[in-house]
């Protein structure tokens, strides 16, 4: 400002400073947003790594440094949940998943367990259940801690005959004697949300899967069974096998109608469910009520996502969805804070902190035993050595 009358001088530092600030105010509403949203997330996610959680339905092909990195940040055990689905062409053989999920769990530092599966498309050999059963026990040896039954039981597999195999098949009953009597459990996976019976319903948070699989959507399917059948089906399986630990994934699968949930909880002591892939379900639903369900149900109900990991995953981006998802599930369960899905907008349920700790870590241990591992504190191995039962 050399050479310029002070009181001139003086009005142009004022003046610089005055677009100094504002330069610099412009520049902080541009960056904030996304450095606001970056903060939270983490401040979710160091909340989230701090309760130890479990999530009980993933589905991880491949593994990496940066994957392993991730899980021990966030003090995160998995359960890896393999199916056979003969329309992905890394599910089609079995023994293959198995020894890439063995190899996983290996190499996880006691952060990954393994819940196997059998091949029912296998169905109609006379050695069916013998050979079944022979593999899980080999898998629950290598220490498998569940067994995992899928929709294509109930939705694809046919018999000789031409009718859907559906969960209460007498083929599977020696199965499920076997599994209960090595006191593990079973994850059912049974009937699909339902809007895959139609009509068609861009607004529900599952379309997208059923644009991308139209396989899975049989509205107006001929001679296909009703979602009450197959789920019906289910049942009979818990009403046959009260000592058989069962947990429903998705909701069990009743994903709109909380009500219902409720009345099988009540029905069968051997049933739990969990929330895997069905969050959003929930969010959309009225909070109060919600909220009030897992206050009530806070010992039948297990944290899952179905996050997956295939073979040709990209990182970084793989793991970014997996961090966001397990940030928003928190933000949603744990907290009161704002958020919107679907563009509605909506609260956090901020449940108590002994609800938190059941849904995201105790109930998996006492539901499914054996996923507690030799770090785990004497109240977790007290817990899985308890009864289902209430």
């Amino acid at each position: 400002m050399t050479g310029l009358p002070r009181p001139i001088a003086q009005v142009a530092l004022v003046f610089s400073i005055v677009l100094s600030i504002a330069f610099s105010s412009s520049a902080q509403a541009q960056t904030s947003p996304s450095a606001a949203k970056s903060a939270d997330e983490q401040s979710a996610l160091r909340a989230f790594a701090a309760i130890h959680p479990i999530d009980v339905h993933v589905h991880v092909f491949k593994n990496d440094p940066a994957f392993q990195k991730m899980i021990e940040r966030l003090n995160l055990k998995l359960l890896n949940v393999l199916v056979m689905d003969d329309t992905l062409p890394y599910r089609k053989q079995l023994q293959p998943q198995i020894d890439d999920a063995l190899a996983l769990v290996h190499a996880s530092r006691g952060h990954v367990a393994l819940c196997t599966t059998f091949a029912p498309y296998k169905i109609e050999s006379a050695s069916f259940a013998a050979d079944a059963i022979r593999q899980i026990d080999r898998d629950f040896e290598h220490g498998a801690v569940a067994v995992k039954i899928w929709k294509n039981i109930g939705m694809e597999i046919k018999d000789n005959k031409g009718q859907y195999i559906m969960a209460d098949d007498p083929r599977l009953e020696p199965i499920y004697k076997d599994i209960a009597g090595h006191g593990k459990t079973l994850m059912t996976h049974q009937a699909e949300p339902d809007v895959a019976w139609g009509p068609a319903d861009e607004s529900d948070p599952s379309w997208s899967y059923y644009k991308e699989n139209p396989q899975w959507y049989v509205a107006n399917r001929p001679g296909f069974p009703s979602k009450q059948r197959i789920l019906e089906a289910r049942d009979h399986v818990l009403a046959n096998n009260p000592q058989l630990r069962v947990v429903g994934v998705h909701l069990g699968s009743m994903e709109r109608d909380l009500d219902n949930i409720a009345r099988h909880l009540d029905k069968y002591p051997n049933f739990a469910i969990d929330m895997a892939a069905r969050m959003e379900y929930l969010m959309l639903m009225p909070p109060d009520k919600v909220r009030a369900f897992l206050i009530k149900y806070q010992n039948r109900i297990l944290y899952g996502t179905d996050l997956d990991l295939p073979p040709d995953a990209k990182f970084p981006d793989a793991l970014t969805e997996w961090q966001s998802t397990y940030a928003r599930d928190w933000k949603f369960l744990a907290t009161g804070k704002p958020f919107e899905v679907e563009g509605k907008p909506r609260n956090g349920l901020n449940l108590p902190q002994p609800v938190l700790q059941k849904i995201f870590r105790g109930n998996a241990i006492r539901w499914i035993p054996g996923l507690a591992d030799a770090s785990s504190s004497n109240t977790d191995k007290m817990r899985n050595q308890e009864s289902f039962k209430e």
